[in-house]
């Protein structure tokens, strides 16, 4: 069968190389949003927001539990019978 080789970290191959190598080149600097990208991104956060709490808004008086003693309705078909 195959004999398995034990396989090396490549940071243990790359150690030597990397501490004689040094590079000048810096990365470009990151351009800054414009006024127009900052007034979407905060409306879309905005949006969000909203969303989330109309949703609370709305869901919160359908997740009660309909035993509250206020909630007591009969129809008319038992009250015939």
């Amino acid at each position: 069968m195959f004999r398995r080789r034990e396989t090396v970290p490549f940071s243990f191959v790359a150690a030597p190389e990397a501490e004689s190598f040094s590079s000048n080149v810096a990365p470009p600097p990151r351009e800054r949003p414009s006024a127009s990208q900052l007034a979407g991104r905060a409306l879309i956060g905005l949006t969000l927001a909203a969303g989330l709490a109309g949703a609370l808004l709305f869901g919160l008086p359908a997740m009660e539990s309909g035993q509250t003693p206020g909630n007591t309705q009969q129809s008319e078909a038992t009250e015939r019978r």
